[in-house]
């Protein structure tokens, strides 16, 4: 696979993520850690499968083969599905977006201290550029105190996500971790089940929650995995906070969410500091084949 393509993973990776605060706002009954238990049943489900049928690989196996990196991966998997789902219940889907996006600061420092990963000036800049925008958006996001739990809530997302790129980043050469993901389904929907009893959800929230754990979990988590074999992890993490940005932008759309002016502005500053961090590689891998063509010449 090239770089391209795994940056192409990575963009509708997060496309797909973003669809999660929308989709939520139009749950009838289910609570919280019910929405939790099925929309993570679900994408048990999908990756199994997947792993069955298109991988060829028994899913029992599979997961024995991940190991202990694929276990610790699955738990963060597990808190980063279950704490997300929690944080949009106590507070609104623009806050909880904001406070995720501190992912690639926590992804920086902890892939160069474990993984003496080279991160490329570019990478650092594009992290700055992309810091001073999540600070104008979460500038308009302080206003009401009673948002702070649901905020420290969603801080467990960044932290479990910045640690799980760094285990997929350090183990994607010895073990195949999409298996985690379907462990990190079955951990969650283990763990809400029993704090979720008696199950509410109607035939229709069981019916987006299906499509939440297929589309937003299981499908694109996989799309992480896979792009994390040819992307650094600050790149991983920065082209997640796409995220950041289309959330709000849906939950606007489809749910009536108005975000902030300050959200708005802050999230295009965002895209560019990406944009400009992908063109920039891309200008920097178009002059290393033009130099080879040259001397090959």
């Amino acid at each position: 696979m090239t770089r391209a393509a795994a940056v192409g993973l990575m963009v509708v990776a997060p496309l797909l993520w973003s669809s999660a605060g929308v989709v939520t706002r139009h749950i009838e009954r289910a609570e919280p850690l019910e929405q939790v238990f099925w929309r993570s049943l679900f994408a048990f489900a999908f990756v199994a499968l997947s792993l069955l049928f298109y991988f060829r690989v028994s899913p029992v196996k599979a997961a024995k083969a991940a190991g202990l990196p694929g276990l610790f991966s699955g738990a963060m998997w597990a808190v980063m599905f279950t704490a997300f789902v929690i944080a949009l219940s106590m507070t609104s889907t623009a806050n909880t977006l904001v406070t995720m996006s501190i992912s690639p600061l926590l992804t920086v420092i902890c892939a160069w201290l474990m993984l003496k990963d080279p991160v490329p000036l570019r990478t650092w800049l594009a992290g700055a550029a992309a810091s001073v925008g999540i600070a104008w958006m979460f500038a308009s996001s302080m206003n009401d105190a009673g948002h702070v739990g649901g905020m420290l809530v969603a801080l467990l997302v960044p932290i479990a996500s910045a640690l799980n790129l760094v285990v997929l980043r350090a183990s994607h050469a010895r073990v195949e971790l999409i298996p985690a993901v379907m462990l990190g389904g079955l951990l969650s929907a283990c763990i809400a089940l029993p704090l979720a009893l008696p199950l509410s959800a109607s035939p229709r929230d069981i019916f987006l929650l299906a499509m939440l754990g297929i589309f937003q979990l299981g499908l694109p988590c996989m799309l992480l995995v896979i792009a994390s074999r040819h992307l650094l992890a600050p790149e991983l993490a920065l082209l997640g906070l796409l995220e950041v940005v289309l959330g709000p932008l849906w939950a606007w759309l489809g749910a009536g969410e108005v975000p902030a002016r300050a959200t708005l502005l802050g999230g295009a500053v965002v895209l560019a500091a990406l944009a400009g961090n992908e063109l920039a590689a891309f200008r920097r891998i178009m002059r290393g084949k033009l130099s080879v063509t040259r001397i090959s010449g």
